[in-house]
């Protein structure tokens, strides 16, 4: 299952994908060094298949869930667990 990101929240990257797609009318493939570890960026919208896009500084770019974390403090409970 791949984490949920709200619209808005800050996300950092924690790993980079053998390629990133640009979040233009007309992606096009990029090298993954326009970005790097520990960039943090903003989700912008979500796209089908658990992809993200992520305004940063660079540009927009599509990442999937598993290469990105969230930074939001609200977003990080106290030892892991769910308030219910």
């Amino acid at each position: 299952m791949s984490p949920e990101f709200a619209i808005g929240s800050k996300v950092t990257v924690i790993a980079l994908p053998p390629y990133v797609k640009t979040a233009d009318p007309m992606p096009m493939l990029r090298p993954p060094d326009v970005i790097s570890i520990g960039e943090e960026g903003v989700i912008i919208d979500r796209r089908p298949g658990g992809y993200w896009v992520i305004r940063f500084t660079k540009g927009k770019f599509l990442l999937d869930s598993q290469y990105i974390q969230s930074i939001d403090p609200e977003s990080n409970l106290p030892g892991g667990e769910s308030q219910e």
